[in-house]
């Protein structure tokens, strides 16, 4: 059979760091669990119209053309969703009268996009997403929560430190207009882009696509410096001799935001005026996060408040939210050894088979240990107790169990300390029973 080549931007993990994927998977579950967030999955597809309606190209979009209905009647052209934002504002409308308000959802999910592949950049990828939504008005303290919901699930990884830089986009639309910029829109995506392109980029970006002056380019950049973890953020974006009411509304925002997450996490945010989010949605404090010595990635966690993506045009729906590209994040992190899982397979325990004919017994054993929720896996062969301890040994199982004339025995073959147990009561350290993550670079 001829070699198979890969696919490129579709990542498939050896079962050692898909354990270490779900063990991810899972700590982000738990945590938003903890903090009030009901799971929902939406379907994979939606229409292409929507899909649109967010401002993506068409480029970007998977399409699916032999859907049909039932009837045999065309369907409406459909397309496998990139994020998980534009079917949270389909699934919100859909089912508002059964949902209660503010409406606290957490999303973890595949997405497809039709990108080209790079260094932690995917076609198919997980992401996850905390999101509340409210009915007509939502308040300002959910965008406090929401990015320490995500400072919380990602300090819970063996990860190097993630932190949340945010800023307020009534902050810089307030700014752009006081120093006499127009299209606003467009100044936002290009500022956005300023950490990939670099200023002379940027300022090239700002005179062609916009009209700015020098001045007023010399302005915008000298917003985009600004940095502070305190109220002092305020006094830096003032000093620069521009106000107006938007603006000012926008910093007591961001720095009730700044000093509210710092209080209740110290160190979990910092207010960072380059941050502009280019997608035109976003209404509020809109976040981005930088992982410690993993920089040239990009944002790991990303998001923001807005006010009108979700509308029926009679009610409207504003939410905030984050979403936290995992598939990213681990691609990096797994591959350079940061983190792993503690063991190849889930197995805590072995099961020797002694000869062919003891291999029903052996298979009792197992499925008794099964029952009291111990991953347990019977030895394939029944060769000399050596061989079989090396098999385990290689798989990263920590226990091989016997059957021995003086009862049912269980060796750690990592100390290689043996005793005699009863198969009703025996059970691993709890660090035993399952895979761990581990952090093996820092």
């Amino acid at each position: 059979m001829a070699k198979i080549a890969p696919l490129s931007g579709f990542p498939e993990w050896l079962p050692e760091s898909r354990l270490a994927e779900q063990a991810v998977l899972d700590t982000l579950r738990k945590t938003f669990e903890l903090h009030g967030f009901s799971g929902i999955e939406t379907r994979a597809v939606e229409p292409i119209s929507q899909l649109l309606a967010k401002g993506e190209t068409s480029k970007e979009i998977y399409l699916l053309s032999r859907l049909q209905d039932l009837d045999g009647s065309k369907a409406p052209e459909l397309g496998l969703h990139f994020d998980l934002t534009v079917p949270l504002a389909r699934y919100v409308l859909e089912h508002a009268g059964h949902l209660d308000f503010p409406f606290r959802r957490y999303q973890i999910q595949k997405v497809w996009r039709g990108e080209r592949p790079q260094d932690g950049r995917f076609r198919e990828f997980y992401q996850a997403d905390v999101d509340v939504v409210g009915q007509d008005t939502l308040a300002f303290h959910h965008e406090i929560e929401l990015p320490l919901v995500m400072v919380d699930a990602l300090g819970k990884l063996p990860l190097p430190k993630i932190t949340i830089h945010a800023s307020n986009r009534k902050v810089a639309q307030g700014f752009y207009e006081a120093i006499g910029i127009e299209n606003i829109e467009e100044t936002l995506r290009i500022i956005d882009k300023l950490e990939k392109v670099g200023p002379r980029a940027v300022q090239q970006m700002l005179a062609a696509n916009v009209g700015a002056t020098d001045a007023q380019i010399t302005a915008a950049l000298s917003l985009a410096q600004i940095r502070a973890n305190d109220a002092s953020v305020a006094d830096q974006v003032l000093a620069l001799g521009y106000r107006n009411e938007l603006l000012e509304t926008g910093l007591d925002e961001l720095v009730r935001l700044v000093e509210g997450a710092n209080e209740l996490i110290p160190g979990s945010l910092i207010a960072n005026l380059q941050i502009a989010r280019g997608l035109d949605y976003y209404t509020g404090s809109v976040y981005e996060s930088v992982m410690d010595g993993h920089e040239d990635l990009g944002s790991v966690c990303s998001g923001g408040r807005y006010d009108s993506l979700v509308s029926d045009g009679k009610r409207t729906f504003p939410g905030v939210g984050l979403s936290i590209g995992v598939s990213r994040m681990l691609s990096r992190v797994i591959s350079q050894g940061v983190i792993g899982a503690s063991r190849k397979v889930p197995t805590v325990v072995l099961i020797a088979v002694n000869d062919e004919n003891a291999r029903a017994h052996a298979a009792k054993t197992a499925m008794i240990l099964r029952r009291r929720g111990i991953a347990a896996e019977v030895s394939p062969s029944s060769a000399k107790f050596g061989k079989q301890i090396k098999y385990a040994d290689k798989r990263g199982i920590p226990y091989v169990w016997f059957t021995t004339e003086d009862g049912e025995q269980v060796k750690d073959i990592r100390s290689g300390a043996q005793s005699t147990v009863d198969i009703a009561d025996w059970m691993p350290p709890v660090a035993d029973l399952y895979p761990q993550l581990v952090s093996e670079n820092f």
